[in-house]
């Protein structure tokens, strides 16, 4: 974890797929004294005229979590999307996170929907071209979505293409999709991943290490473990980049990033540790932005394996956790009881489900025959704060649960937990927006599965209105929460640290899209 039926808001799923992000490592602070979150910023200062502004400028940007591929067909993890979506490749549409998600034109220059809902129509804008020059029309388009729906598709996102009838170009400027059935879900899902535009033909096994896109940068070089570096592309058909180029560089430790950051190595610090804010008070020299996120610090229970499969023992752990001591631990971040955050239409707060109750938590776990002692296994991927961990260890001894954290890499995280399905426990930042599908599909990692949940959501899908699609999915999100399906440990806020003299930085929901379309430099911008 969002139709364009209203422009203003979203309707987003991820079925059957894991979109994850990076939090924040934990260490101690470099300025000693913690600084309050709500003392950030939530505005940034205007791009000055481009006759003021350094085209030749190279941008650095420290990231925590790094891809594990670039074959953006059927690799997880949206440190991908961070930097390839908008960037190096494009959909017919894209999204405003300044705006709320609204769906925005990308490839395509505008589109209009049939009366019935069953047929969308997509106009491309002229002289739209790939990287190699080569022209992109309708037809990539129509092939590029073909290898979403055909059968056995290896796609992380061909679920969300499940309602597509057929694809197709009546001239090389249009794209026409056809639908078995209504579809609420399908222009969002067309912003994401699965509605990349490749060129017809395109051999998804080289782009590992490759790219085949058409947006305004190109992809210059990845050096594994450390950074990844974008250049202007100079032929791009639309407006061009404001820089030169753009280099991500990798740093997991929070106190490393902020060093780069505070000594000029690096000029923007995406997910900055909201508790080490001290060094960037200057506000002569920084400027810290707070932002809205999807990033869902998830508990996630084998629901399908003992103990879990005992309602009982998964609304005791729930009680068990102080969350708003989690939110004060992790920085900056609110409760929100279930998996929507309140920037989806749909949100209800639901905190008041499963409150903190120690000892109700205790009640449940005798109730539930495991009251004298019960013992369980949290594996973590080593890119989040232990104190998350450590705080869980705290709550849970209180009620007389052992906890053994497993502190591992999150390739290991990918095969061990999402993918066997070898836990009792984990925590995980499911970044994506609006991914409620993942606990209406059985086979995801949670093991969750209610009946009910699957038939609101899919008539959310097919929903005659926002309102109606709106009730439902508020359903969804109320019965995963009644059923403890997971605990929601806190929806973490965003703050990034920008150097004085950088402009136009993304500001919201950065750990799903990093748009560069804006970020600009000053003409002798201070070095450090």
């Amino acid at each position: 974890m969002i139709s364009r039926m209203v422009p203003a808001h979203r309707i987003a799923v991820a079925l059957g797929s894991v979109v994850l992000a990076a939090g924040l490592s934990s260490g101690c602070g470099t300025g000693g004294v913690t600084e309050a979150a709500t003392d950030t910023q939530t505005t940034q200062a205007a791009t000055p005229p481009d006759d003021q502004l350094d085209a030749k400028a190279t941008v650095n940007v420290s990231l925590t979590l790094e891809p594990t591929s670039l074959n953006t067909f059927d690799t997880a993890g949206t440190a991908l999307d961070q930097v390839l979506l908008d960037n190096v490749y494009q959909g017919l549409v894209s999204i405003d996170t300044n705006a709320e998600d609204k769906i925005v034109p990308a490839l395509a220059s505008s589109w209009e929907e049939s009366p019935d809902g069953l047929v969308y129509t997509f106009h491309l804008f002229p002289h739209a071209n790939f990287h190699d020059s080569s022209p992109l029309t309708a037809a990539d388009a129509v092939w590029s979505l073909q290898q979403q729906i055909a059968p056995g598709s290896k796609s992380l996102h061909a679920a969300d293409f499940a309602s597509v009838a057929a694809v197709s170009a009546p001239d090389p400027a249009t794209v026409r999709i056809t639908l078995r059935h209504r579809d609420t879900l399908l222009l969002w899902s067309l912003t994401q991943r699965g509605g990349i535009v490749y060129k017809e033909g395109t051999d998804f096994t080289v782009l590992d290490g490759a790219e085949d896109g058409s947006g305004p940068y190109l992809l210059a070089q990845w050096n594994r473990g450390s950074s990844i570096r974008l250049v202007r592309n100079d032929f791009y058909w639309g407006v061009k980049p404001k820089v030169d180029q753009v280099i991500f560089h990798y740093i997991k430790d929070p106190n490393s990033a902020n060093n780069a950051e505070s000594t000029g190595q690096n000029d923007i610090e995406v997910a900055a540790d909201p508790t080490l804010l001290r060094p960037f008070s200057d506000k002569a020299k920084f400027t810290v932005l707070r932002g809205t996120t999807s990033d869902k610090f998830t508990l996630a229970f084998n629901d399908a394996r003992a103990p879990f499969t005992d309602p009982r023992v998964r609304h005791a752990i729930r009680q068990a956790i102080d969350n708003q001591s989690m939110i004060r631990t992790y920085g900056a971040g609110i409760a929100i009881g279930s998996d929507v955050p309140p920037q989806d239409p749909w949100y209800e707060d639901l905190t008041g489900i499963d409150p903190y109750n120690p000892d109700n938590a205790k009640k449940l776990l005798a109730a539930a025959g495991v009251g004298n002692g019960l013992s369980l296994t949290l594996d973590v991927p080593n890119i989040y704060p232990t104190s998350l961990s450590d705080l869980l260890v705290s709550d849970l001894k209180k009620v007389g649960v052992t906890l053994t954290v497993r502190q591992i890499e999150f390739q290991t995280w990918l095969s061990k937990v999402y993918s066997d399905k070898d836990f009792q426990l984990s925590l995980v930042d499911h970044a994506d927006a609006g991914d409620l599908g993942n606990y209406v599909e059985p086979g995801y990692y949670f093991g969750y599965d209610n009946k009910q949940a699957r038939q609101w959501f899919a008539q959310a899908r097919t929903a005659a209105t926002d309102a109606d699609r709106d009730a439902l999915l508020r359903k969804v999100a109320r019965q995963i929460s009644e059923d403890a399906a997971s605990d929601w440990l806190l929806l973490a806020q965003t703050t990034t640290v920008v150097r004085h003299g950088v402009y136009g930085v993304p500001q919201q929901e950065t750990s799903n899209r990093f748009n560069l379309a804006t970020v600009a430099v000053a003409k002798g911008r201070p070095v450090q």
